[in-house]
């Protein structure tokens, strides 16, 4: 096999390790050549994504010879046999979606849709932790729909319908009597992933109210636990001593 010349290169995202693991898969568990016209075509791929750039200005920067690599070590990863170079994601990606076929399809499909909205993270950040373990445009993309003011303002509105707003997993109310403060410490949680809800419209019952730290607390359990949580996991999760 060539040699990659990668050295220096930043260490593989996890969403770009998605993007080799689904070529994995539709390469029946093999590690393909570099001269394949699909590994080819996968580092032309990932060099133009947006967020290497400046990358991808090193000849060696996920060069086909780097991806066939990355395709070995997935396999050494799947068997237990062959190459001990695996990265700590590429035993991660595996563990969380080895018999997910279909669902790394649907995530690798929005990736390379969304990509451009939100560029891969590939420097460390504050947040690192709470990376969702369908990577990090995923994770902005899941982000951006929280932030939309619209559907907080109408999951808040017919919450009140129905009596004073309170967090659907610690059960907090704002503890302010003024009407045009008690929505203050509430944020809209999206409860289905954007890899299963597709092209379908939000609707409210699809969004959990959540205080702020009952928010933050879910996107950590999500990143740390590897799994799409309800509400009332959360509820699990949260003592009532901290209600």
């Amino acid at each position: 096999m060539a040699k990659t010349a990668g050295r220096g290169n930043p260490p593989w995202t996890r969403d770009e390790t998605i993007l080799a693991l689904d070529l994995f898969f539709d390469a029946g568990m093999v590690a393909l050549s570099d001269s394949d016209p699909r590994v080819i075509q996968l580092s032309q791929t990932l060099r133009a994504l947006p967020g290497n750039e400046l990358r991808a200005e090193s000849p060696s920067f996920r060069n086909p010879a780097g991806v066939s690599f990355k395709l070995s070590n997935l396999q050494s990863v799947a068997t237990g046999r062959g190459f001990a170079n695996s990265s700590a994601t590429d035993l991660a990606v595996w563990k969380q979606f080895e018999s997910r076929r279909q669902k790394v399809k649907e995530i690798a499909t929005l990736i390379l849709k969304h990509v451009a909205e939100a560029p891969l993270e590939t420097d460390d950040q504050d947040d690192e932790e709470l990376e969702f373990p369908e990577g990090s445009v995923f994770t902005a993309m899941h982000r951006r729909r929280e932030r939309n003011r619209k559907l907080r303002k109408s999951l808040i509105k017919e919450r009140r319908k129905h009596g004073s707003l309170s967090c659907d997993a610690c059960g907090k109310v704002n503890p302010t009597d003024d009407p045009n403060l008690d929505d203050a410490i509430f944020d809209a949680h999206h409860l289905i992933p954007l890899a299963e809800q597709g092209e379908r419209k939000t609707r409210l019952t699809d969004v959990a109210l959540l205080c702020a730290n009952c928010h933050r607390l879910m996107h950590r359990l999500i990143a740390k636990s590897g799994k799409w949580l309800s509400a009332e996991d959360l509820k699990g999760a949260v003592s009532p001593d901290n209600g």
